[in-house]
């Protein structure tokens, strides 16, 4: 029961995690956004000072969205049941490892080897490229009639 407790609680952090980053990468791309349509009537040093502070500010934005994506993952592994179990060899994520770092999806020992060799991982991870491979033959065969193609953006969020 106490890894329940301990897991129910790293959900927690999760979700406090997720709505913090949310915060964060809207105040950084209102700012970026700001920066883009900015005053243009500066001097050289206040465009390169702006360029400057953009590139670094959009370089935090995306270890964020990296961050916010990673934590989103772990809470889907959560609703799925999957959470605190390691992608590589199936064992249990030990509760410390999840303490530290909540949305690790390997264990220490397969982290270690992946960073050692990370074609290991790929190795199991492998897909089947000949499905993904067209020849010519192949591709002239096919006609595609684009009535057939169908867009729904209205899950979009414009």
């Amino acid at each position: 029961m106490a890894r329940r407790d301990a897991l129910l609680k790293l959900h927690k952090r999760l979700l406090e995690r997720r709505n913090a980053l949310r915060q964060i990468l809207a105040g950084e791309l209102n700012e970026l956004g700001s920066t883009v349509r900015g005053d243009l009537s500066g001097d050289a040093a206040d465009f390169a000072f702006d360029t400057g502070s953009g590139e670094i500010s959009s370089q935090l934005a995306e270890l964020e969205a990296r961050e916010l994506a990673q934590v989103e993952r772990a809470l889907q592994r959560l609703k799925q049941g999957t959470y605190g179990i390691c992608e590589a060899c199936g064992k249990r994520i030990p509760v410390a490892r999840l303490n530290a770092l909540p949305y690790s999806t390997f264990c220490i020992d397969c982290q270690r080897e992946l960073e050692a060799n990370p074609s290991a991982y790929d190795r199991r991870r492998s897909a089947d490229w000949s499905k993904v491979y067209e020849t010519e033959s192949s591709m002239e065969e096919k006609e595609v009639d684009i009535s057939e193609i169908e867009m729904d953006l209205s899950s979009s969020g414009r």
